[in-house]
This record gives structure tokens, sequence and C-alpha cells, in this order.
């Protein structure tokens, strides 16, 4: 038997959990629908791949509400996490990627293979006198 032929579309992600919609989707086009992150010209979305029509105005709102409500529930949950630092915009908390040595400070006077650098007393004596 022939699978169906499938209508690819894509919509913007923009007030779109990814979760939320791969979760709806199939609830809304049937089990055949899939869907996956996709760009467009520049622009981040979805790609919805269904053998028919693609999502109404209805059911994008109430993936919109779906996404909106999770977001909210992810920020609460971060706030339990440090509830005396309450959080002025808890959908753009930064996160660390990664954490420099700190060994910058450590390594004032000291050459590459971490031995402190010493220059002839003559040396520092001109430099200073030099300044003045």
């Amino acid at each position: 038997m022939a699978s169906p032929p499938m209508n690819k579309y894509w919509i913007p992600h923009l007030d779109i959990h990814k979760k939320v919609i791969t979760q709806e989707l199939q609830y809304y086009l049937g089990p055949d629908a899939t869907v996956r992150p996709y760009t467009r010209e520049g622009e981040d979305g979805f790609l919805i791949t269904t053998p028919g029509a693609c999502l109404t105005d209805e059911q994008i709102d109430d993936i919109c509400l779906k996404s909106k409500e999770m977001w909210e529930k992810q920020a609460a949950a971060r706030s339990q996490l440090n509830p005396e630092k309450p959080l002025k915009r808890p959908l753009h908390q930064p996160v660390l990627i990664s954490k420099g040595s700190g060994e910058g400070s450590k390594r004032r006077g000291k050459d590459r293979r971490g031995h402190i650098s010493r220059r002839p007393y003559d040396d520092k004596k001109g430099s200073e006198s030099s300044r003045k």
C-alpha cells in the first residue's frame, strides 16, 4: 500500500515551545504528522510534515497558550531553586557555558613556564629613573 503524499509547512518559532508543538502536533494533525526545527530564509521555525492541511489559527493559538504556560512553569521551577533572588526576565536567565580559569591575576609577574621573571637590578633601576 502506498503512503499518502505528504505536505510540508513552515511556521515561525515565535511564542512556540518546541516540546509543546512536538506533543500537540499529532493530536491535531494525526499520527503521520511530524515536526522538526527548521530555518527558512534565516528565520528559525518548525517544519511540519503532514498528509493533510496544516494547523489552523485556533490550533496555533492553543499551542502558543500552552507554550506560555510551559515557560511560566519552567520559570517558577528555576525561581524556587534560588528563592531569594527573583528573576526580572525569567525566560532570559543566562546559562553558564564555561568558566574562566581565573589564573590571570595569579600569573602576573611570571613567564610562560610559571617562573618569576627576573630582570637585572640595573634594568629595573633604569626604568624607574626614566619615569621621573
